[in-house]
């Protein structure tokens, strides 16, 4: 299990974060993402906003629902 922190973090750097935990965009609606995982059961669903900083709850779920907190 990783030890991440999310405060200040970028949408830019969460996504790096899941992709280089082996997930990969499979789908992509205006902001939205989805990205999954070959084992994962679950779809990771990421509101994209580029360069912003994603909100300390949000950074959190997204790492809970992936598995990496």
């Amino acid at each position: 299990m990783l030890l991440l922190c999310c405060k200040q973090m970028k949408f830019t750097e969460l996504v790096r974060l899941l992709e280089q935990n082996g997930f990969r965009l499979i789908k992509e609606k205006g902001s939205i993402r989805y990205y999954v995982k070959t084992g994962h059961p679950r779809l990771i669903r990421v509101d994209f906003h580029g360069a912003k900083e994603v909100p300390t709850g949000t950074c959190h779920a997204i790492l809970k629902a992936a598995g990496l907190k």
